[in-house]
């Protein structure tokens, strides 16, 4: 067990002192003491929330209340278990506000007809957002207990499923089951009884047991590594460069699923997808006539614990524009689920230029 809270004092002499220099205005002395959390906070509050714009804005939050209240640490606790209490609670609150959970398509709408038009963004859902791997930690190494493996507890399965519960239970088995923290630390956290921790607890692990699905062990590897998936993303990433509508389908399940966030639109099996690509994807028409092969160009990338493609779409004056992230994910061999989210301001984030 992990203990971030313990009953002893766990403020070691250096940061005692980094404390004391940042209670009397040092910010660099303070920058030295949140920095090297600000990873792991982002990724916590992000599994909270489910946005990774939001988790960005609520770890400066974190990082300002700490700083305002930075008299009110005692040292009875770790600077970073302090962290992350903040950093928890203000989700929490953030969560009482927007009273909301985000989503995936695939859980809010039916299938979509691949002959009708991509229906627009909706104004009452926000969607889940994609994570990039590179901005995990080695949890493994800081929990080797955790019930949740760091890449499985930000897979959009994970967190579709974590986002359907309350956000106080949703806070408790985070912070029990993926950081590994005991009972009696996240009571004081949360400023409840032990007991009311182990309910919550009890009642999210059965709420997570009907919605969640773990996949069986050797596929869940966080990102590509092996040859033959390699492979499959190349020949993906291929299909899409060249239009490829046949090549796209014939590395398809029979049942795989095409989701793209914003809008509510998502499509199941070969022969949906066949037909949306060949009508829009790929379609070779209005300014790519003539010219559909070359209008997406692909990037590498992992999400989610999952592969990932930086997506870009060519413009009138040849150039390229971002567009979004796809996150994909294989299965014997296939592609069993796409999800494009479309939003020309993640690839940056995912270091594609």
């Amino acid at each position: 067990m992990n203990h971030l809270d313990g009953d002893r004092p766990q403020t070691s002499p250096d940061q005692a002192a980094r404390v004391a220099a940042a209670l009397e205005g040092n910010a660099d002395e303070f920058s030295q003491l949140t920095e090297p959390h600000r990873r792991e906070l982002r990724v916590h509050c992000y599994r909270i929330l489910g946005s990774l714009t939001e988790a960005e804005d609520m770890v400066q939050e974190t990082f300002l209340h700490a700083w305002r209240r930075l008299g009110t640490f005692q040292g009875r606790s770790s600077f970073r278990a302090w962290l992350y209490k903040i950093a928890t609670n203000a989700c929490l609150d953030a969560l009482d506000k927007q009273r909301r959970r985000r989503r995936l398509p695939t859980q809010a709408y039916p299938a979509a007809d691949p002959r009708s038009a991509i229906a627009p963004p909706p104004n009452e859902i926000s969607w889940l957002e994609p994570f990039p791997d590179e901005w995990l930690i080695d949890q493994a190494a800081i929990n080797p207990e955790a019930r949740y493996s760091a890449y499985e507890s930000v897979s959009l399965a994970f967190l579709a499923a974590l986002q359907s519960l309350p956000p106080r239970q949703r806070a408790v088995l985070i912070l029990a089951d993926v950081l590994d923290w005991s009972a009696q630390e996240i009571a004081r956290l949360l400023g409840v009884s032990p007991s009311a921790v182990a309910s919550a607890l009890h009642r999210a692990r059965s709420s997570m047991a009907g919605a969640y699905h773990r996949r069986a062990p050797e596929d869940r590897t966080g990102p590509p590594t092996d040859p033959r998936t390699r492979e499959l993303l190349n020949r993906y990433m291929r299909a899409w460069q060249a239009a490829d509508v046949d090549g796209l389908v014939s590395i398809l399940k029979e049942d795989a699923v095409l989701s793209m966030p914003p809008s509510p639109s998502w499509y199941r099996g070969r022969a949906a997808i066949r037909q949306l690509a060949a009508t829009t994807i790929f379609a070779d028409e209005g300014m790519f006539k003539g010219k559909a092969a070359g209008r997406w160009r692909l990037v590498l990338t992992s999400a989610n614990g999952e592969p990932a493609f930086a997506v870009f779409e060519r413009i009138e004056d040849g150039d390229y524009r971002p567009f979004g992230i796809q996150v994909v994910s294989a299965d014997s061999g296939r592609l069993s689920e796409i999800t494009c989210f479309i939003d020309a301001s993640l690839p940056p984030r995912f270091g594609a230029g």
